[in-house]
């Protein structure tokens, strides 16, 4: 052919497209039948189109086929962690996270055997301490060594500073200058029931809060770690409009850097009963990951929420991403979300609501200010209330829990752990931001009815 085929028809703007649609629907109203919108206060339209752009984005810098398979696994005991680690890599992990509780952790024998020149080490520090983040920033490690270490995180979580705010906040520094990275825990605010404009606004502010108490640093890494929702193309979009808020937030302290997304799949919509339908969760979930421009994935057990650590669920979770990149071809094409009219929208969308919402917060004193003040505990138990409403009410479906239960599916004698929300009465700063699943209130009662 001689000519393009494309060239033989005449170019339809989105007002043409959107009178035939009007004309179709036969005097029913466009935006009542075919509008919805989402808790974001996102308007989803039926159909997206280049006029929507007074100027389309220009390409992104990620890279999809550089995502990394993550093995994560808590230390108790160093021997076992070690050879765990050793097999997962084995079978197909290409990056390590250790999460470490206590300072009394070898990582001479942790690390034994592991080919630091191929592999990651991603270390979540449950504590903290300058001497010992001190010897991890000195391990040789050609591929990379990552230290997660979030402490206005840990006071969201637990209500409590490790020590106190000046003490924390010193150690801070003293840890941020030998590594010359920090981290953010995004995934409590996702977990706890926070909407996607509050994620990212969260995020951005609570590195902002990090990098007011930093001095020369202009070539910081900086870790997100975030957790995926079931909101397929949201997801994709959430994490591209966190890049693009670190862009604007690093370029106004003149930091040179991109930042690291590490990505881990939700455990609020994880279910007890019909637990199978996790697996299917957490594969797109981790799609989501992959498009939306992650570089590292670690997936999350179809049994994580009720089972022990056990070999069996850490091999499907792995499988899972293993498949996606290995026969379902994930790591093929870089980019594979530019140019999509949709996704582009919603990143846009989302990016410009963080952006006022983050800049409201810092009118009114900032992220740890409001956390204080409970304001950032307010704003997500509200939003959490209208999920967990729309949920009871059959609009927010999980399919084998409120749509299409298995009446004869028993889970009483098979909990390793407890699944809910545990109380745990202590002396806080503040109150602690809860993560709590979707599934609770009908698991407990079923659990109650069952012989």
């Amino acid at each position: 052919m001689s000519k393009p085929l494309f060239n033989e028809f005449e170019p339809v703007s989105a007002k043409q497209w959107k009178q035939k649609i009007q004309f179709d629907l036969k005097g029913a109203d466009y935006n009542d039948t075919l509008v919805w919108n989402t808790n974001e206060a996102i308007a989803v339209k039926p159909f997206y189109h280049s006029d929507d752009f007074k100027e389309f984005p220009p390409p992104s810098n990620t890279k999809a086929t550089g995502w990394k398979i993550c093995q994560t696994i808590f230390v108790t005991d160093v021997e076992k962690s070690n050879l765990k680690a050793l097999d997962a890599i084995a079978r197909g992990a290409e990056n390590i996270r250790f999460i470490i509780p206590s300072e009394a952790i070898s990582t001479d024998d942790l690390l034994k055997n592991i080919d630091l020149s191929s592999t990651p080490i991603h270390f979540e520090l449950q504590f903290l301490s300058p001497e010992f983040s001190k010897k991890l920033a000195v391990i040789p490690a050609k591929a990379g060594i990552y230290i997660h270490n979030d402490i206005i995180g840990h006071l969201a979580k637990t209500g409590n500073w490790f020590h106190d705010l000046n003490d924390d906040f010193s150690k801070f520094r003293a840890v941020v200058n030998q590594t010359n990275s920090f981290s953010v825990d995004v995934s409590l605010y996702q977990n706890a029931g926070a909407n996607m404009v509050q994620q990212l606004a969260y995020a951005l502010a609570q590195a902002n809060e990090y990098l007011n108490h930093l001095e020369n640093n202009k070539s910081l890494n900086v870790i997100f770690k975030v957790s995926i929702g079931t909101n397929y193309f949201f997801e994709i979009a959430k994490l591209r409009a966190l890049r693009l808020l670190w862009e604007t937030l690093a370029s106004e302290y003149q930091i040179h850097s991109d930042c690291h997304i590490f990505a881990t799949p939700t455990k609020r919509n994880k279910t007890l009963y019909d637990y199978n339908t996790n697996m299917l969760r957490t594969t797109t979930e981790c799609m989501s990951a992959i498009l939306g421009g992650a570089n590292t994935i670690s997936n999350l057990p179809y049994d994580a929420i009720y089972h022990k650590d056990n070999e069996f669920g850490d091999r499907i979770a792995r499988n899972q991403l293993l498949v996606l990149k290995h026969e379902s071809y994930f790591d093929k094409v870089n980019n594979p979300s530019d140019g999509t009219y949709y996704i582009e929208s919603l990143t846009n969308q989302l990016a410009e609501k963080a952006l006022a919402l983050f800049k409201h917060m810092e009118a009114n004193g900032g992220f740890l200010k409001q956390l204080k003040d409970d304001t950032i505990q307010r704003k997500i138990k509200e939003s959490a209330a209208k999920e967990q409403s729309q949920f009871d009410a059959g609009e927010e479906v999980l399919l084998g829990t409120n749509k299409h239960p298995n009446p004869n599916d028993t889970m009483k004698d098979d909990l390793e752990l407890y699944p809910f929300v545990k109380t745990n009465p202590r002396k806080t700063l503040i109150e602690p931001v809860i993560e709590k699943r979707l599934a609770e209130n009908i698991e407990q009662q079923r659990l109650k009815e069952e012989n």
